[in-house]
């Protein structure tokens, strides 16, 4: 099984994904919205399914995508710390201005009273 990042890396991959997590999918759809060939888009889908990121299901004719959530804990836990840190870096920048609004309110009202 490749890694769910090896995988994630083909921004054509991503695509799909985007477009099963709105709702399944039949192939030819994915075609149409891809603007790929069907071989294309069928290797694709492979490489997304020998990852478990999708599993296909026949519907009469047809086989239809969907995506599989579970797979993507590993990509989800490789994010946390990145999330944490982004958190703190935001929660910084909003006491700074929180610190800068007032000064900035009282400019203002000197600003306004010379006009």
């Amino acid at each position: 099984m490749s890694s769910a990042f090896a995988v994630l890396a083909e921004p054509t991959r991503r695509r799909i994904l985007d477009l099963l997590l709105e709702r399944p999918r039949p192939v030819g759809e994915l075609v149409e919205r891809l603007g790929l060939t069907q071989p294309g888009t069928s290797k694709h889908l492979r490489v997304l399914r020998d990852a478990g990121l999708v599993r296909a299901r026949q519907d009469a004719q047809r086989r239809v995508y969907e995506v599989r959530l579970e797979p993507l804990a590993e990509v989800d836990a490789w994010l946390s710390p990145y999330r944490r840190a982004w958190a703190a870096r935001l929660d910084a920048l909003e006491n700074h201005l929180d610190t800068v609004e007032p000064h900035l309110d009282t400019r203002e009202q000197g600003l306004d009273a010379g006009d």
